[in-house]
């Protein structure tokens, strides 16, 4: 799966002026600039690159580059401390959620291993946040996830109300398909190891977020990859950009007018790679499924089964028909 090459890829040429809305190529994946003050344009723009590619960067997007090299700063932190000490956040063994501390390390069918360390914790609701799997190592890291969790979450509603729109609904549609106010936002940090051979080793083999939009920043070292029109892309980024990942719920709820990109992590031969993806969640209890607004005569069946979020995420994980 993995590709077995250096992944020291050149930084991008990003745009910044200010009149530039939508950037890329056949082989580039979709740039947004948000802050234009074309609100139409932009919102065209997001639209167009969830339908054609199910992944885009968003760039002039509001949230301060401090706080994102803050979040860069403590997460980074967090993997520098002996094991022993990360331990104290470690998800125990018989702990039936995701959140907490864990090591990686599978192999799949043709004997190629997974290697990478994570770390999740929820960061919205507060009624959902167990801070017990929130590290203490440093002062700051309480305060600049909880300013992040506000930035975050101003930016999904944003993209969930453009995408609901393309669609010709009202602008609250997706986010309350997702659980309206109950939509959880999961942090996830992923610590790639240098890797000197590629070619049994992998970050994550490719898949579709199971969520339903994901918010991703990393550290200077690329590794992502999107899957489109049958090929491998580098997903490259500057310090100041978010990735965002279309995934299954927001594909299901839109009728498969938005894509669910499947994607993949690589590693690099001689630098750690961190990435910092935030997975807007529908609400455990949710029941996802094709908008009722969007399936309407025979041409617009519904493509997909119901689920309860919960249910969903499970019969994924394990690998059983969902549909």
């Amino acid at each position: 799966m993995e590709m077995e090459r250096n992944q020291h890829i050149p930084p991008s040429s990003l745009p910044s002026e200010k009149n530039i809305t939508f950037q890329g190529t056949a082989t580039e994946v979709p740039i947004v600039d948000i802050g234009n003050p074309d609100e139409e344009l932009v919102a065209s723009a997001v639209v167009k690159a969830s339908q054609e590619w199910g992944i885009f960067q968003v760039v002039n997007h509001g949230i301060p580059t401090e706080l994102i090299r803050r979040l860069r700063e403590v997460g980074k932190e967090f993997f520098e401390l002996p094991e022993t000490e990360k331990e104290a956040v470690a998800r125990p063994a018989d702990f039936k959620d995701i959140e907490g501390y864990v090591t990686d390390y599978t192999k799949d069918e043709k004997g190629r291993k997974t290697w990478a360390d994570h770390l999740f914790h929820r960061i919205w609701p507060p009624s959902r946040i167990n801070y017990t799997f929130w590290p203490t190592n440093s002062p700051d890291y309480r305060e600049v996830n909880e300013e992040y969790a506000k930035e975050i979450k101003k930016l999904s509603e944003k993209i969930l109300g453009w995408l609901s729109e393309g669609l010709g609904l009202r602008r609250e549609a997706l986010k309350e398909g997702l659980g309206g106010e109950k939509v959880e936002y999961l942090m996830k940090i992923n610590f790639y190891p240098p890797c000197p051979d590629l070619s049994m080793l992998y970050g994550a083999p490719h898949h579709t977020d199971v969520n339903g939009v994901t918010f991703l920043i990393a550290n200077e070292v690329y590794g992502l990859q999107a899957f489109h029109d049958n090929k491998w892309i580098d997903v490259e980024y500057d310090d100041s950009g978010i990735v965002v990942i279309i995934a299954d719920q927001i594909k299901r709820m839109s009728n498969g007018r938005y894509k669910s990109v499947e994607h993949r992590a690589t590693m690099d031969t001689e630098r750690t790679r961190i990435s910092w993806p935030v997975f807007v969640e529908a609400n455990p209890d949710q029941v996802v499924r094709p908008l009722p607004e969007l399936i309407t005569g025979d041409d617009n069946a519904p493509k997909f089964k119901p689920h309860v979020y919960r249910d969903y995420r499970i019969l994924k994980t394990n690998m059983l028909p969902y549909d």
